[in-house]
């Protein structure tokens, strides 16, 4: 038992008071002279011990009686909590696009938030995250209105962030008692999130009452020619067998070919569709079928064919760079120093010096300003290059400098296969290629290095050096195959391909919402102007950065819908893109709560929300007191009225 106001117990001392008047105001007896004493000594004897009786009985219903209202005053309750305490419940709503399917009551987050409204109490206080928003201590009709207006979304925030926020929320307030709620499907990598000094909380599944589900993963293009190519169209099958499930493209509204395929049990296939070629493409993918989730059963793409990057190799001709720099994805111009068109040069966006012995200072002030308006460099050195001039130039950009040549027959045998040059190059790691080797090199010192290829040594053989507006690619050594070998090797293929890929990223043929995703325009702008992104519901600036011959755009929080959405400068359509949501909200893997209670014993696990919150309601309810001690108080009163008028002693 607990009491609100205990500090009105002390007042039991004064209890002795009544002790003490009915100890020493007794009433007195008043002899009365008789003839025969001896006959009434029996009859005195019993009265005045049913007068001691009567004395005790009623300080003890007085005794009662005050200690009864003394309680009562100071508010008994139980309670597992003090009454004096806020309650506050924190709530984790997760509204991901996963959310947003049927579960065996209806719809999983509308029945969750409904659940939520009915269950909360008028007296708490609440906090409610979601992955759009956070709601710092609101009362319940605030938490009502927020929840009949939330809508599932493609943002996401993971479980760790969210149980720090809850817990920096929770931090240094007085007089609270804390509930943390979170109400979630519980996808893909939560089990990570989880370990035994994870705060304690209640996890609610929320589970789809569907377990198949057919996505379309992803698409790329092969086989373009001038009149067609080949759309490959991955998609993946969770779940049993389907048969005949229509697929359909579009060009923008208009439908351009349609099929049916059949998916085996939990497979990732490829549908093909040979398409005409035409210089733009705004492509739609339908897949008509009811499955677990609606969102991904729609993919969009863009094409346009017109679009090159631009490569120049300046010095020694090099037959490979042909053979990588193809035509049909490549515009690439090989020139000796001496037949440079230098006015052509701020045109590029990638410049590979090929083995220059000597950079003149009016090529070293054209790359100079090439470099500063964001064009990607690829040096090669000359087997006897000019230190001083090259020195020269990259303390002018300032990216190191370049140490004298040392001369030994190195292995190249460690690559970074985490280095954004090897993205989506290797399914795994290889340790047992042929290496390659060198005969003489030219090591690099910066602050600013990232070593892409090593020696055996740990030497860099091809470097990553940049600062905040130059990047350049360092390969130490000349491929002349007199000094080196790595022309016939299996990493000049990708090394080259992806130093083309990174100088200038058109836009892809889709992208991923909630991404980091970077677009080079190439298009000029004043200083004034920025461009934005939009389509028919919903407008952006993105985060850009300007440079002489293009503006390099970045996305990552916007935009949240899947869609096409158009590149504006003024009211100018300048480029179409199209974004998609991250395929890993198509998986139907989900965390059993069996492994989560394992996890932390001071999780406790349900199904229901409801039943979480009555749980919730319970364990904190208040049980007043007060009236059962102020009845007891009135019976006292009752008692003692009863005994003075028909106790006779």
């Amino acid at each position: 038992m607990q009491f609100k106001n205990s500090e009105i117990l002390y007042f039991l001392a004064l209890l002795i008071i009544p002790i003490i008047v009915h100890l020493f105001q007794l009433q007195k007896f008043v002899k009365v002279p008789f003839t025969n004493v001896a006959f009434l000594q029996k009859l005195t004897q019993q009265t005045r011990k049913s007068s001691r009786i009567k004395k005790w009985l009623i300080l003890g219903t007085r005794m009662l009686l005050f200690t009864a209202i003394i309680v009562a005053f100071s508010q008994p309750y139980f309670s597992n909590k003090t009454a004096s305490q806020t309650q506050h419940n924190l709530i984790y709503l997760d509204n991901s696009l996963s959310t947003n399917t049927k579960g065996t009551k209806g719809n999983l987050l509308q029945i969750a938030a409904q659940e939520i409204i009915e269950n909360a109490s008028e007296k708490d206080v609440y906090s409610l995250q979601t992955n759009s928003n956070f709601y710092d201590r609101i009362d319940k009709k605030e938490l009502k209105n927020i929840l009949l207006q939330v809508k599932e979304t493609s943002k996401n925030i993971d479980l760790a962030t969210i149980l720090l926020k809850f817990d920096s929320k929770t931090k240094n307030k007085t007089n609270t008692s804390n509930n943390t709620v979170l109400i979630s499907d519980l996808q893909n990598t939560y089990k990570n999130e989880f370990t035994n000094v994870t705060p304690p909380f209640s996890a609610i599944k929320l589970e789809s009452a569907i377990k198949n589900n057919i996505s379309i993963d992803s698409v790329f293009v092969n086989n373009s020619n001038a009149n067609n190519f080949t759309l490959n169209i991955l998609i993946k099958n969770q779940g049993e067998a389907k048969s005949n499930i229509p697929i359909a493209v579009y060009n923008n509204n208009k439908l351009i070919s349609k099929l049916s395929s059949s998916f085996k049990k939990d497979t990732l296939e490829t549908i093909q569709f040979k398409i005409q070629n035409l210089p733009e493409f705004n492509g739609k993918i339908a897949l008509n079928f009811s499955d677990t989730f609606a969102f991904d059963n729609v993919f969009f793409f863009t094409l346009k064919n017109d679009q090159k990057i631009n490569v120049l190799s300046i010095g020694n001709k090099a037959n490979f760079l042909a053979k990588i720099y193809t035509k049909n994805e490549f515009n690439l111009t090989e020139s000796t120093v001496q037949n440079t068109n230098y006015n052509s040069i701020l045109k590029q966006q990638l410049i590979i010096l090929n083995e220059v012995e000597n950079i003149s200072e009016i090529l070293s002030k054209k790359i100079i300003e090439f470099s500063k308006n964001g064009g990607i460099l690829v040096f090669i050195p000359h087997k006897n290059l000019n230190l001083k001039a090259y020195n020269s130039l990259f303390k002018n950009l300032n990216l190191g400098k370049i140490q004298p040549k040392k001369t030994d027959t190195l292995k190249i045998t460690n690559i970074n296969f985490k280095h954004p040059l090897f993205q989506n190059v290797f399914s795994k790691k290889v340790t047992n290629f042929q290496y390659p080797t060198v005969q003489h090199y030219y090591p690099i010192s910066s602050n600013n290095t990232s070593t892409i290829v090593a020696f055996e040594n740990g030497t860099s053989f091809i470097s990553e050096i940049k600062n905040r507006e130059n990047k350049l690619f360092w390969i130490s050594s000349s491929l002349d195959i007199k000094n080196s070998n790595f022309i016939n090797s299996p990493l000049i293929v990708p090394v080259f391909y992806n130093f083309g890929k990174l100088s200038f990223k058109h836009p892809k043929l889709f992208y991923r919402i909630a991404s980091e995703n970077i677009i080079d325009i190439e298009i000029n702008t004043e200083k004034d102007k920025v461009l934005k992104i939009s389509n028919s519901e919903n407008s952006f600036i993105p985060l850009q950065q300007k440079f002489q011959n293009k503006v390099s755009i970045t996305t990552k929080e916007q935009p949240l819908k899947s869609g096409f959405y158009n590149i504006i400068k003024d009211a100018d359509t300048i480029q179409k893109i199209a974004f998609n949501y991250a395929k890993e909200e198509s998986l139907l893997n989900f965390l059993d709560l069996n492994e989560l209670k394992e996890t932390n014993k001071n999780i406790t696990v349900s199904n229901s929300v409801a039943d979480v919150f009555k749980k919730i309601n319970k364990k904190n309810k208040v049980h007043w007191l007060w009236k059962w001690f102020l009845s007891l108080a009135i019976v006292s009163l009752l008692l003692e009225i009863l005994i003075l008028k028909f106790y006779k002693p």
